[in-house]
């Protein structure tokens, strides 16, 4: 057969498998040559991989001796995959010796562009919280509220912190929203002030009710005496006077709230004893008569204000009497003085 008949008729399917063959044959070819620079690339990931075990390890184990473990998983684990990708790139270019260091690092930088992109929020709060465990605005077991949610720091991770709030409910915030908005941390310093306001009557004495108020408090336990409690006159309300009464516990949560219940039944007892009053609300209503002859004239309408001298105004029906008398009686002096002018003229 000519060389003409071998070539590839068009639409016609072409059974010779010599050529599927040699091309098996020369990729088994090559990856017997290529062997030995696989088994050496393996090699040189799996050190690279024991490498970073081993960096992830130490850094732990420094973390932990300086009381910071939280980091120490975060940056060690970290470390440990930036080696091995680094043990890759290099057993990429045995493998592939053509393939130089320098073009896989240039389409890293390309390929973590897009990466960047792709995966913006995962990054972001991987940064975020990175951040924060090397800033430590706050620790485990801190106390804190942020977005409106308060509760006890159980774990920062590389993408949220675990927050178990007080009524046992677990809540995961992105670090990103850590980082980026105001936290209170309930815990940061060891005492804590609390403060409650209490109305007395006016006709009480604010003197000997601070005085009762302070030494009320002073006794609770848990109330701390260094800075003492203190009892103020505050405000002038519409049935009492406040005084608002001022104490220091400790920062954590079950404290503050025992301490300040164990403060409001000694406030109630220690005023009861003395003898001073504890007022209701009282609200006053002004009702004015809607017939008086001034309804709707703010300037005379008694709603508020005292009332005349020449004391209080006549009903409305009151004056349209004697409003329609002095007509009559009008009416009846002109009648009288016609009759007595058509006399005279008679």
């Amino acid at each position: 057969m000519s060389v003409a008949e071998k070539q590839d008729i068009p639409q016609e399917v072409d059974l010779d498998f010599g050529a599927s063959f040699e091309r098996i044959d020369s990729w088994v070819d090559g990856a017997i040559r290529l062997l030995p620079n696989i088994v050496v690339a393996i090699v040189l990931l799996a050190l690279f991989y024991a490498i970073g075990l081993l960096v992830r390890r130490i850094i732990r184990r420094q973390s932990i001796r300086r009381q910071r473990a939280n980091l120490g998983d975060v940056l060690g684990g970290f470390v440990k995959w930036v080696i091995v990708l680094v043990g890759f790139l290099f057993a990429a270019t045995i493998v592939i010796p053509t393939l130089k260091p320098g073009d896989l690092f240039a389409g890293l930088g390309v390929s973590s562009v897009a990466i960047g992109f792709a995966f913006k929020d995962i990054l972001q709060n991987w940064m975020a919280g990175l951040l924060i465990l090397l800033r430590q605005p706050f620790n485990i077991d801190d106390q804190v509220e942020v977005n409106g949610y308060e509760g006890t720091v159980e774990r920062i991770e590389t993408r949220a912190t675990i927050i178990r709030t007080y009524d046992g409910q677990r809540i995961v915030v992105p670090n990103s929203d850590i980082y980026t908005n105001a936290v209170q941390v309930k815990t940061a310093y060891e005492k804590r002030r609390s403060q409650y306001d209490i109305g007395i009557g006016y006709g009480d004495g604010m003197d000997e009710a601070c005085d009762v108020l302070r030494q009320a408090v002073a006794r609770v336990d848990g109330v701390e005496n260094d800075p003492a409690p203190e009892a103020l006159p505050w405000d002038l309300a519409a049935s009492w006077v406040t005084i608002r009464v001022r104490w220091w516990s400790h920062s954590r949560r079950a404290d503050v709230v025992h301490v300040r219940a164990r403060v409001v039944k000694a406030i109630k007892l220690a005023l009861d004893d003395a003898r001073i009053d504890m007022p209701y609300d009282t609200t006053v209503q002004l009702f004015h008569d809607q017939t008086e002859a001034t309804d709707g004239d703010r300037g005379s309408q008694r709603e508020g204000w005292p009332s005349p001298h020449e004391g209080p105004p006549p009903p409305r029906w009151k004056v349209q009497e004697n409003v329609q008398k002095e007509g009559r009686q009008a009416a009846t002096q002109e009648n009288a003085q016609k009759n007595t002018q058509t006399d005279r003229q008679g």
